[in-house]
């Protein structure tokens, strides 16, 4: 079973302030009894002196009917419980006991035995503490004392009788006393020191245990169960009361360490956070850098093929369509020979077209750059496509700040295919209407410019949107052949530029395009190719 600390302190203090006072109570108990008994021999021997001296008279007279007399009117005292004068050899002369006058006490007797206790001869004059002894009988304490009758100038010309003035004593007096008392009174000074003892030991532990626990125990607790929280992962607990003491060092180096572990803990949560993000963005660019490269590798796989595919169908096709041609002019041929021969010139005419945008797709051109704007650019090629009639029912809004953009080594006649195949794009995206937005703007402190085309058309499916730049992938199954946006990819990738497109179905198509305009421009892919969008 845990006990508390408290208790534990408590107890211990409390038993070594018992023993400690137990043995001070005792020692002023024996003491207080020593004084009592010392008290009560000197009360007594002075009570014998006073009887000696009273009854001086008588015993020069030889009165000894008065002398016994006065001898048992001193026994009627309710403490005393014998007075007896003993003569020469021991012989009992006068007693409150009468049956025991006459009788011959041995040296051995107490009351003889202070006189010749160092040798046969009687001493003459004993000390007092000699002279009085304690005893005990019948359950009660006495105390006896005996006094020496010495032999005075006047005992020795007395007239009734005459002592040898050689005689130094001639006679004892001997008093037993009770010492009930006295013994009620150490009893109750007993009592008095024990309920004290018992009252000072229960105020002491009182106020040990109230200030152990104020100032020891509960700081303990509350530093214990912040210590518990702690290591339940609570990284806020704190002690919150700390004194000036040890246990307040404690528990500010407690809370020190705690603050430490929190702030490690953010420190660590932090780096976790921006690790990863680190990991996101550059696995994100080597994903980016992935796609480049199979892009790069289909479209060089592809180029090639495109290339022998073109160069080996293009003489045979334009012998077919120069003599359909010359054939379709003779005169006088039948109409249905004729419709024919038109129809394989139309067809043919159609092939060599898909022949002529395989063999550009193929062709690395390297640009051709001046300076010049974006914006200029854009208007000069919304010049051309706006005659159109694909164009005659769309609201274009061109919003190209040609004053702002600066002007940047690029190949005008490569940017006006790829804006005009953006726009083409769009007008067919819109058959039946709608609005085409045109934006440039410079971003990032003006190092990069941004051109937005946004048409309000039928938009482009998800599944589509990643193939959106691969080479011969079209949404216009009949009309397109997959080509126009592949070269746009391309064309603004060797301008060190990168192109992004969002689209949603029934809602319409936005093109970002940004170009650096800083930087070496004839590198391709430079500025942030890799970062290209599928």
């Amino acid at each position: 079973m845990r006990i508390k600390l408290v208790i534990r302190y408590t107890a211990i203090s409390s038993i070594i302030l018992l023993l400690v006072m137990s043995v001070s109570a005792m020692l002023h108990i024996n003491k207080v009894q020593k004084n009592f008994i010392e008290h009560a021999v000197i009360e007594n021997d002075a009570l014998a002196e006073m009887i000696l001296r009273d009854n001086y008279h008588l015993m020069l007279e030889d009165n000894r009917e008065q002398l016994q007399l006065m001898i048992e009117e001193v026994a009627k005292v309710s403490r005393v419980k014998r007075v007896r004068i003993l003569g020469k050899a021991g012989i009992v002369s006068f007693s409150n006991n009468k049956f025991e006058i006459g009788t011959v006490l041995s040296r051995d007797d107490a009351s003889c035995s202070f006189c010749h206790l160092e040798g046969s001869e009687a001493l003459v004059d004993a000390p007092i503490e000699k002279r009085s002894r304690v005893f005990s009988a019948d359950g009660a304490q006495f105390l006896s004392i005996t006094r020496g009758i010495y032999n005075e100038p006047n005992c020795t010309t007395a007239a009734c009788h005459a002592h040898s003035p050689e005689e130094k004593k001639i006679g004892v007096l001997d008093m037993v006393v009770s010492l009930d008392r006295m013994a009620d009174m150490a009893h109750g000074h007993h009592i008095d020191v024990v309920i004290s003892t018992s009252i000072m030991l229960f105020i002491l532990s009182l106020g040990h245990y109230l200030l152990t626990r104020r100032y020891i125990t509960d700081p303990i607790q509350g530093l214990l169960e912040q210590t518990q929280a702690l290591s339940e992962g609570d990284l806020s607990a704190r002690v919150k009361k700390v004194s000036r003491d040890e246990l307040g060092d404690l528990g500010q180096s407690f809370n020190t360490m705690a603050e430490n572990l929190a702030q490690a803990q953010i420190e660590l949560k932090d780096w976790g956070n921006t690790l990863e993000h680190k990991v996101e963005e550059r696995t994100a660019e080597i994903q980016g850098m992935q796609d480049q490269l199979l892009r790069s590798a289909k479209l060089a796989s592809m180029g090639e093929l495109v290339a022998g595919v073109a160069h080996e169908i293009n003489n045979p096709l334009t012998g077919i369509l120069m003599f359909a041609s010359i054939s379709a002019k003779t005169p006088d041929l039948p109409p249905q020979v004729k419709d024919n021969l038109d129809l394989i010139v139309s067809e043919t005419g159609r092939c060599a077209k898909i022949v002529r945008g395989l063999l550009e797709f193929a062709r690395e051109s390297i640009p051709e750059k001046r300076r010049d704007s974006v914006s200029r650019v854009i208007k000069n090629t919304l010049d051309l496509v706006s005659q159109q009639i694909i164009f005659q029912d769309i609201d274009i809004r061109c919003n190209c700040g040609e004053e702002e953009d600066p002007e940047w080594e690029m190949d005008v006649d490569q940017l006006q295919q790829v804006f005009l195949n953006m726009f083409i794009n769009a007008a067919q995206a819109m058959p039946h209407g709608g609005v085409l937005k045109i934006t440039t703007e410079l971003v990032e402190e003006g190092k990069i410019i941004q051109v937005v085309v946004e048409d309000s058309g039928t938009g482009i499916s998800p599944e589509n949107l990643e193939r959106i730049f691969d080479p011969f992938f079209s949404t216009k199954a009949q009309t397109g052949f997959g080509l126009g946006l592949s070269v746009s990819y391309g064309i603004i990738q060797n301008h060190g530029g990168t192109v992004d497109v969002q689209s949603q179905e029934g809602v319409g198509t936005r093109f970002t395009i940004h170009f650096p305009v800083e930087g070496d421009l004839n590198e391709p892919g430079a500025d942030g190719a890799e970062n290209r969008p599928t």
